[in-house]
Order: C-alpha cells, then structure tokens, then sequence
C-alpha cells in the first residue's frame, strides 16, 4: 500500500496538468469558457420547467428547484463517466511514450467533472437566493451524498475505461445506457406519480439514493437516514473496488490495443 501511496505522491503533479488539460480542451474556442458550467444547467432548468409544468401538474413546491438538483447530480455521473470512458483511448500518444500510472488519466476526468459540478452547485445556491427559498444548515451535509457519488463515478469510469479500449463500440452503446438510467432516476418526475413496480427499479438505481439524500438537505430540510448513507456507501465501494479490480486487470494489455 505504501507503495501505491508513493507512487502517486510522486506523479501528483502530473494529475493537476491532465486536470488543466481536460478543461482547456473542454472549452477551448468557446467564447464565455467555464461559465457554460453555469449556464447550461440554468438554461436547461428553464425550458423544462416551462415544458414539465404544463404538461404535467406535479405537486412539487419549488419545481425548477427540483429539476435543476436532479440535472446538477444526474449531469455530474454522466459527465465523469463518459468522459472517462475516453480517458486512455484519448491519451494513447502519451501512455505509449513514458510510464505513467494509467488510473492518472480517469482520475482527472473525474476530478475535472467535479470542477465543473461545483460551478453547477454555486449556481443552483444563486437560483436558491434569488428564488428567495432559505438554506438550512442541512446544506452543510451535501458533501455526503456528492462524496459518494463522486466515488461511485469514478469506479464506473475505470471499468468502462478499461472495457473501451477493447471494445470501442461500449462508446456508443453507453450514451443510450445514460439515457435509459437517466429516465429510470428520479430528475424530472417524483417517485409518487410511479406505480409500485417501476418504484422498486428506481429506488434499485445507486443514483436515485444520492439523488434523494442531496435534495433532502438541500430542499427539504431533512436529514437523510442512516441506513440510506450505509447503502451509499456500500454502493460506492463495491463500484469503486471492482473498477479497481477490472482496471488493474486489464491494464498490463491496454498498450496492445491504443
């Protein structure tokens, strides 16, 4: 262990440069830059609130508030792990040069979407202040369902690393996966309108748990359950071990096919 400690220790730098990198190239030529971060989900947060609210009359207090909570956590998984996906593909020029550990490269895709994910998060607290609606100190406790996330992310984002660069058709297969999670997460609809048996996929969904815990502390003023935070976190290191256990496994034959 203190090996692998050593290790990265020693190649810290580098995971800041990949970092700098990935958001240079993200919104390179782009004239307002990062600040899309903080635009895209305002933008889309109006026109589905102004769609969904009159096509459908949910019951929920604060709707766009809803909705921008769901597309913040839900845009977050998606973004770290599609761009992870890429993350040895993308830097085959590199790895068939020098060594370097290769868990580098989806590790700053994920860290580069939690950059962006707190651009999001500062602009969901403005919607908050600007809608007037008072933040509890229960906003204080988001960092428990977003770390969990973050982890959960990440061992997603090295096991479909490590299974793209084999089979690079998981590319395009991927984006109609987060499509179907992302209708079979709780976004843009409440859990009350659903019958019993869809209720029980959705509630199986890691991402509806960290979904339902971050808008209790930040909308509800609720503190979420314990047995929630242990599933949470189970959820999180199972994600997290195997994408370790299929990365490592894998990673010796990545060279073989860059």
């Amino acid at each position: 262990m203190s090996t692998y400690i050593q290790n990265f220790l020693r190649f810290r730098p580098l995971l800041g440069e990949l970092m700098a990198r990935d958001i240079k190239i993200k919104y390179r030529r782009s004239v307002l830059g990062v600040l899309w971060t903080l635009l895209n989900p305002l933008l889309m947060m109006v026109v589905l609130s102004v769609v969904y609210s009159n096509l459908f009359k949910f019951d929920i207090e604060n709707f766009p508030l809803y909705l921008l909570s769901g597309q913040v956590m839900f845009n977050f998984y998606s973004d770290a792990t599609t761009s992870s996906m890429n993350a040895i593909l993308g830097s085959a020029s590199l790895i068939k040069k020098i060594y370097v550990p290769k868990y580098l490269f989806v590790l700053s895709r994920v860290c580069s979407s939690v950059i962006n994910f707190l651009a999001a998060f500062l602009a969901m607290i403005l919607v908050m202040l600007a809608l007037r609606v008072e933040l509890h100190y229960t906003v204080f406790l988001s960092f428990v369902p977003v770390v969990l996330l973050v982890i959960f992310s990440l061992g997603i984002g090295l096991i479909l690393s490590a299974i793209t660069v084999k089979f690079r058709d998981v590319m395009h297969l991927y984006s109609v996966f987060v499509t179907v999670i992302m209708y079979l997460t709780p976004v843009i609809y409440p859990m009350s309108i659903l019958p019993d048996w869809l209720k029980i996929i959705v509630k199986a969904n890691p991402l509806t748990n960290y979904l339902t815990m971050f808008r209790d502390v930040m909308l509800n003023n609720m503190i979420f359950s314990a047995g929630d935070v242990l599933i949470g976190i189970a959820e999180a290191i199972v994600a997290l071990v195997l994408g370790l256990y299929i990365f490592y496994k894998n990673q010796d034959t990545f060279i073989l096919n860059l």
